[in-house]
């Protein structure tokens, strides 16, 4: 696989600003499916599978020889927050912005398609561009899809930059790599009453009350620990904006966060446990959103990871801890994959992931691009065992 040409890059570069301008949010990526299906397509993609999952787009490159499937993954959908920035190519979608970094995953993913020219010498690679990873379901919806077995991987790989690291640094955790989350939707219902006679009513606020201490109390441990839990408060809403009214309704949102699945099904039934105990008499519906399960990083998957960055001479941390914020990648290693996320440095200096001035610095594509190559070279070429 020959390395990128200058013209190349900077064509990933108008790329990557041309995407970052028109964010769709999950489930909405049907613009951007299709101008990645289109670029693969004039890669000359040996197959495409388009509509995977929702707007999923898969690509495969084939070599001559049996081998293993190799899979790199990356994520169409941008997120719900209005960019603030005096960038030429900002967003023009209100209130919707790349402020993840998913506009510089996708770009490096099809860097890689444009080394494939020169496709491996055995087995295949198949790139994965998949939507709805901020909510959590797109991995699933995209295993889901009647047409996955034949794309299903021996071998998983991505990568999230990381804003706060040095630009180009590859972090790898062998284990659990990133964090379980969902969101748990509580809501009450009793029975309204004149403010003047609120005896004559049922109202929620008591328990809310209760809750709004009680579950926050489940954290537990730090992030260094196997039993760390964290949960958080994210939104109460209690009745109507009146005085003449007790109020009949109530609803709380609070997040869970824990480092591995087992762990995270010991909180929930806790988190449930202490809304039965202080919602008593009300009516009760809980909701689940966003469910993430844990990124566990296989080891073989990390060590091939850790000898392609090693050739290549890239700066290298091995870390200590799993990342807080969770992925939707962990996945395709519970569909048996040996999976690896990657965690490559956006600069000391990056504003944080999901903030309204976030921008992918370009000058990371071609560290991904060649570290991915670098995999693949290694897993596919004739000499390898």
């Amino acid at each position: 696989m020959h390395a990128l040409s200058s013209e190349q890059l900077d064509q990933l570069v108008a790329l990557r600003r041309e995407l970052h301008q028109s964010p769709e949010v999950s489930g909405e990526e049907a613009h951007t499916a299709e101008r990645i299906a289109a670029e693969l397509t004039a890669l000359g993609a040996d197959r495409l599978w388009q509509g995977l999952g929702g707007h999923g787009v898969a690509a495969e490159f084939a070599g001559c020889e049996d081998g293993p499937t190799v899979l790199l993954r990356c994520e169409l959908d941008g997120l719900p927050i209005r960019e603030i920035s005096d960038l030429p190519y900002k967003s023009t979608i209100p209130g919707k912005g790349h402020l993840c970094g998913h506009d510089g995953h996708m770009v490096s993913v099809l860097g890689v398609a444009m080394r494939l020219a020169d496709r491996p010498q055995k087995g295949r690679v198949i790139l994965l561009f998949q939507p709805a990873e901020e909510t959590g379901a797109g991995a699933q919806a995209v295993i889901d899809d009647p047409r996955w077995p034949e794309i299903r991987p021996d071998f998983a790989f991505a990568y999230h930059n990381v804003p706060g690291r040095p630009l180009g640094e590859v972090g790898l955790r062998e284990g659990p790599g990133n964090c379980a989350s969902r969101g748990m939707q509580i809501v009450l219902e009793g029975k309204s009453s004149h403010a003047a006679a609120p005896e004559d009513g049922l109202s929620p606020g008591p328990a809310m009350a209760s809750l709004m201490t009680c579950l926050p109390d489940l954290s537990d441990g730090t992030i260094e620990d196997e039993t760390f839990a964290l949960a958080t408060l994210t939104h109460v809403n209690l009745g109507e904006p009146t005085f003449g009214i007790a109020p009949a309704d109530g609803e709380l949102r609070i997040t869970l966060r824990s480092m591995t699945n087992e762990r995270m099904d010991a909180l929930m039934q806790e988190a449930l446990r202490r809304v039965e105990e202080h919602a008593k008499g009300l009516s009760v519906e809980v909701v689940w959103h966003d469910v993430f399960r844990a990124v566990v990083n296989d080891v073989e998957a990390t060590d091939i990871a850790r000898r392609a960055a090693q050739t290549l001479g890239f700066l290298r941390l091995e870390m200590p801890t799993p990342m807080r914020w969770s992925e939707d990648f962990g996945r395709f290693g519970d569909d048996g994959a040996k999976a690896a996320l990657l965690y490559l440095g956006s600069g000391e200096n990056q504003p944080q992931l999901h903030n309204p001035d976030y921008d992918f610095p370009d000058a990371l594509i071609p560290v991904a691009v060649d570290l991915f190559c670098q995999i693949l070279r290694d897993m596919l070429s004739s000499e390898t065992p």
